[in-house]
């Protein structure tokens, strides 16, 4: 009877464990972590691009194993991307995806990325397929430095921040991540760039207090 009661547990509990999980960085071309005054300067004239990464960790998507792939997408917006849940913003994307991905991983992990985005992406304007090299949450105690580059289209670096980073002495994190997520740390943006085609612009962000490293799972 013992065994029989286990077994109906672990099948009832299946459901409920993540298919799929791994780690997550959003750099936005705004201040996150910042005090109100801050945030309302910019409030309207910059942050309306954001990069988005996932790197799949464990897991499946579509019945397809991704585990050591990943997936970016480079958001451009009308407006600011504040916080999503009380100014909801959508805008157009291009999603990159990694080279090493199978054409069967490749249509899951645009698949993931759209899924995992919400309403935040309205159109896919273009698909790159490159070589993606990242390392996220290499910080002991914050987790919050990070590498990224993808071909000659994204770089991107963060950092922990450090006591010179508080301007104002009253900063918090002013806007939450643009996707859900688990465990978010604010980080330092030392570069965040966009040099590709799909959106009708190019960007670079420097020396700001605009990312967040975490985890997802779904």
């Amino acid at each position: 009877m013992k065994l029989k009661a286990l077994a109906i547990l672990l099948a009832t509990a299946t459901p409920l464990l993540a298919q799929i999980s791994g780690d997550y960085l959003e750099v936005r071309t705004c201040d996150v972590y910042t005090g109100s005054c801050f945030a309302n300067a910019e409030m309207g004239l910059t942050g309306k691009e954001a990069i988005l990464v996932w790197s799949v960790r464990d897991g499946k998507w579509k019945n397809t194993a991704l585990a050591g792939m990943k997936v970016i997408a480079v958001v451009k917006t009308e407006e600011t991307l504040g916080d999503v849940r009380y100014q909801p913003r959508s805008g157009k994307a291009v999603l990159v995806v990694d080279a090493k991905a199978s054409s069967e991983q490749r249509e899951a992990l645009l698949d993931l990325a759209r899924s995992l985005s919400g309403k935040l992406i309205s159109e896919v304007t273009s698909v790159k397929s490159v070589d993606i090299e990242s390392s996220l949450g290499t910080c002991d105690k914050a987790a919050a430095c990070a590498q990224v580059k993808a071909g000659n289209l994204i770089e991107i670096s963060t950092r922990c921040f450090g006591d010179k980073d508080h301007l104002c002495g009253n900063e918090s994190t002013f806007y939450p991540p643009l996707t859900e997520v688990n465990r978010a740390y604010p980080a330092f943006t030392e570069i965040a760039t966009f040099k590709g085609t799909g959106l009708n612009v190019t960007f670079e962000a420097t020396g700001q207090r605009s990312a967040f490293l975490a985890s997802f799972s779904r």
